[in-house]
């Protein structure tokens, strides 16, 4: 019987130089695009008030100045209520009112993906026709929500609602359902592991670039709320309402209202670089599949 003459090669089939080229081309130049706005908050926040009102106006600062910043902090310096004090109400409102949709989108997600119950079908068709209806169309159901039960003028008057939000229900659900694989939950309890148990020790940890991806977007609509309509005392205001009270104070303070932009920005893009890699290095580590 003739033998049959394989042929090695030593080389490894790979994309071209070119190809590859190409392909960091296309995405720097996109990549360029996203970041090009940001990049001219920045130059905004430092350019003098002449620059700021130049006509045609130039992309780039000729005499750059931090004076916005100090005028920002004067600014705020002269109000009756601290300028720490508008941080932390907005930091309260978001760090508390991101962990609560996280916990509560996880708890309904769960519910629905993994636990068979009658009508549990009918409930998520409910979700998803929610997500067509946009916040300015349910701020008036919330708004004689918070009334009815006294929260009106309070931080739970943002927080509460900030809790059930049908896009944070929708992507764990999704999440889990791809995936979670049922015959782990099934093994676990099997070996006497409560519902408690399995949803904290074993489907929290496998969606975690679910709640990582969450926590970005309901952090960012927290970060910039700006709390006008449900509170009304001017000590639990928002630090986004504060500076659009001082941008609508004139040209004089468009300097100072770029620099809070600026500031405005600097915290959802280091929570988005942070949840980004931590969702990096789940995906890529920790999948699993029936």
């Amino acid at each position: 019987m003739a033998k049959l003459r394989i042929r090695k090669s030593n080389h490894a089939m790979n994309r071209s130089f070119g190809g590859d080229l190409g392909i960091y081309i296309i995405l720097a130049i996109f990549g360029a695009f996203m970041f090009i706005p940001m990049l001219y908050t920045v130059i905004q926040s430092l350019k003098p008030l002449d620059e700021l009102w130049m006509y045609p106006p130039r992309f780039w600062v000729q005499k750059p100045t931090l004076d916005n910043f100090g005028d920002l902090l004067k600014l705020m310096g002269t109000s009756w209520v601290p300028f720490s004090r508008y941080i932390f109400n907005t930091a309260f409102i978001s760090i508390l009112g991101t962990f609560g949709n996280v916990i509560f989108s996880s708890f309904a997600a769960y519910s629905l993906a993994k636990i068979r119950f009658p009508g549990r079908k009918f409930l998520f068709n409910i979700v998803q026709k929610s997500l067509m209806f946009n916040a300015t169309v349910t701020s008036i159901t919330n708004f004689l929500s918070m009334s009815i039960l006294g929260l009106l003028d309070s931080y739970w008057a943002i927080i509460i609602p900030a809790c059930a939000t049908p896009l944070g229900l929708y992507l764990m659900k999704q999440f889990m359902e791809t995936s979670v694989p049922d015959a782990v939950l099934e093994s676990a309890r099997l070996d006497g592991a409560s519902e408690w148990r399995i949803f904290w020790t074993l489907v929290m940890p496998m969606v975690k670039p679910a709640w990582m991806t969450l926590i970005v977007f309901c952090f960012k609509d927290l970060w910039n709320a700006g709390a006008s309509t449900y509170v009304y005392s001017e000590q639990l205001k928002t630090f986004n309402y504060a500076i659009n009270q001082i941008i609508t104070g004139g040209i004089s303070r468009q300097g100072a209202g770029a620099a809070s932009t600026v500031i405005m920005m600097i915290v959802p893009i280091a929570v988005f670089v942070f949840s980004q890699s931590n969702v990096i290095e789940t995906m890529s580590t920790s999948g699993m599949k029936d």
